[in-house]
C-alpha cells in the first residue's frame, strides 16, 4: 500500500514537472537568474516587482482571452476594449463620487456590454469569433477617434490612481488585483460547471450540444468575461499611466494571445488552463525587457521580439502536436 503511495505521489509529481505552466515559469525563472548576471540590477526586488507589474496588464487581458480561446474562440477587439476603458474613464468621472468607484464601475458594464455583443454575434448570428472581433475592434476604433481625437485624456479618478500608484504591503495595488482576479478565474475553470462547459464546448462542440451542454449562453459569458478583464486592464493601465489616449491599449492583442498560448493553452481549444497563462505573462513582460537591455533600436526590438515569440509558439505547436 505505501509503495503504491509512493508510486502514485512520483507520478503526480512527474506530471507537474513536465506541465506547461511549470515548464513556462522554470524558463522565467532562468531568464531572470541570467539576466542577473549579464545585467547589473536586473535581478533587484524592485526591477522584478516592476516586471510583475506590467506582466499584470497583460495577464488581465489574457484572462478573459483563455476563457475564449479554451471554448474554442478569439477575441480580437482586446486591445480596442482596453483603449474604451482607459480613454472612457475619465470622461464618465463624477464629482458627485469622491471614491471614484462609480465611475470605473459604469466602465466595467460598458466593457462587459461590448464584450456580449460579441458574444451574441458568435452565438446567434454564427458570425466567425475572428470577423465577429475584429468587425468590433475596427468599429471602436472608429468611434474612439471621434470621441478623443489624437489628445490625450487624465485620470483624475481617486480609485483609478489609487490601483496604478499603491504599494501595499511593499507590493503594487495592481498585482494584488491581477492575483485576486487569478484566483476566481481558476476556481471558475476548474471547479464549477461552468468550467466543465466551458473545457465541452471548445473539445467537441457537436458532442457538446448532444449532452445538454448551452452552447449560445457559455459563448455569451465568454466573450462578457473578456470584455470585463479588458476592461479591468485598461482601468489599470490608465492608472499605471496617469492618461488614457487611442491606441493604448494596442500591444495587448498579441501579447494576450501569446501569452495565452505560451502558457499550453491549445489555439484550436479544449485544453488549457490560466495557471500557464499567468507565467506566460511574465515570459513575454521579461523578454520585453531583456531586448531593452541590449539596447536595440525600435525597429530592431519588434523584429526580435516577434522572432522569439514565434520561436516560442512554434516550440508550443510542435510539443501540443506530440500530444
Amino acid at each position: 500500500m505505501t509503495a503504491w503511495k509512493e508510486t502514485a505521489a512520483r507520478r503526480r509529481a512527474l506530471t507537474i514537472l513536465r506541465s506547461r505552466p511549470f515548464l513556462t515559469l522554470a524558463i522565467v525563472a532562468a531568464m531572470w537568474i541570467a539576466a542577473s548576471f549579464v545585467s547589473r540590477g536586473f535581478g533587484a526586488y524592485g526591477h522584478l516587482r516592476y516586471l510583475v507589474e506590467l506582466a499584470a496588464v497583460i495577464g488581465l487581458v489574457a484572462a478573459g482571452q483563455t476563457f475564449v480561446v479554451i471554448a474554442g474562440g478569439i477575441d480580437l477587439s482586446v486591445a480596442a476594449i482596453v483603449t474604451v476603458s482607459a480613454v472612457s474613464l475619465p470622461l464618465l468621472s463624477w464629482q458627485a463620487d469622491p471614491t471614484g468607484l462609480t465611475a470605473v464601475l459604469a466602465v466595467l458594464a460598458l466593457t462587459t456590454t461590448i464584450g456580449l455583443v460579441n458574444g451574441l454575434g458568435v452565438a446567434l448570428l454564427r458570425v466567425h469569433p475572428m470577423i465577429m472581433t475584429l468587425a468590433m475592434a475596427t468599429f471602436l476604433q472608429g468611434l474612439l477617434i471621434i470621441i478623443a481625437g489624437g489628445s490625450a485624456v487624465t485620470a483624475e479618478n481617486p480609485l483609478v490612481r489609487w490601483l496604478g500608484n499603491a504599494r501595499p504591503a511593499g507590493i503594487p495595488a495592481g498585482v494584488l488585483l491581477w492575483v485576486a482576479v487569478s484566483v476566481i478565474v481558476l476556481a471558475a475553470m476548474h471547479a464549477t460547471s461552468f468550467g466543465a462547459r466551458l473545457f465541452a464546448r471548445g473539445a467537441n462542440t457537436l458532442a457538446a450540444t448532444l449532452s445538454g451542454v448551452p452552447i449560445a449562453s457559455t459563448t455569451l459569458a465568454v466573450y462578457g468575461i473578456s470584455g470585463f478583464t479588458s476592461g479591468l486592464a485598461g482601468v489599470l493601465v490608465l492608472g499605471m499611466n496617469g492618461q488614457g489616449y487611442v491606441g493604448i491599449g494596442d500591444p495587448y492583442l498579441l501579447a494576450s494571445i501569446a501569452a495565452v498560448v505560451l502558457g499550453g493553452t491549445s489555439i484550436l481549444g479544449g485544453l488549457g488552463t490560466y495557471a500557464g497563462t499567468i507565467p506566460g505573462a511574465v515570459l513575454l513582460v521579461t523578454i520585453t525587457a531583456l531586448i531593452t537591455v541590449v539596447n536595440a533600436s525600435p525597429g530592431w526590438r519588434s523584429i526580435l521580439f516577434g522572432s522569439l515569440i514565434l520561436g516560442l509558439l512554434l516550440l508550443s505547436g510542435r510539443e501540443q502536436a506530440r500530444r
